[in-house]
């Protein structure tokens, strides 16, 4: 996999990085990712209780199957998002999230960034996203980088109320 590194001078002097995770990354992925599942356990499909579960084998699998970046601050991990090969020509972008340290520090923003380069790299124009209802903050930052509703609504878990909508972007032929 071709590594994808972006960086930006925040506030603070740090400097931020996006970098894409291997199977050989497996427990910083889980780290992070049972982070984002304790932080906002709202706003995901699966739950903080059902991925810790999972084995090694199990986080290498997922780490196969698609691709994840993480964003770091200096040696510190601040963010990580996914992006998964649909159908021909169609992505989607999964488990978007950024540590609360990181929020408004251009974070989210390099995340998504390095996801629709993924896409556009790996010939997927369409990339779409579900969105947990009332999470404004990051409809405004997917809407930042041309995404809009579809009109799409589901539940964000089987059997909740909670529901999320679809948002997609088709990048331009070209």
């Amino acid at each position: 996999m071709r590594a994808i590194a972006a960086a930006v001078r925040v506030s603070r002097m740090t400097t931020l990085s996006v970098r894409p995770l291997s199977t050989e990354d497996w427990a910083l992925y889980r780290t992070v990712r049972l982070a984002a599942l304790a932080d906002a356990p709202e706003a995901f499909g699966s739950t903080w209780e059902a991925e810790r579960a999972l084995t090694e084998d199990g986080w290498r699998e997922r780490l196969a199957r698609r691709s994840r970046f993480v964003a770091q601050d200096g040696d510190r991990t601040c963010g990580l998002i996914g992006i998964v090969p649909v159908e021909a020509g169609r992505a989607e972008l999964v488990s978007m999230w950024v540590h609360p340290d990181g929020r408004g520090r251009g974070v989210g923003d390099l995340l998504v960034r390095a996801a629709l380069r993924w896409a556009k790299e790996h010939d997927c124009p369409r990339v779409e996203l579900w969105v947990a209802q009332e999470n404004d903050h990051a409809e405004r930052l997917y809407a930042r980088h041309g995404f809009q509703r579809t009109g799409r609504v589901q539940p964000v878990r089987a059997g909740e109320p909670r529901r999320e909508f679809a948002m997609a972007r088709t990048e331009p032929a070209g």
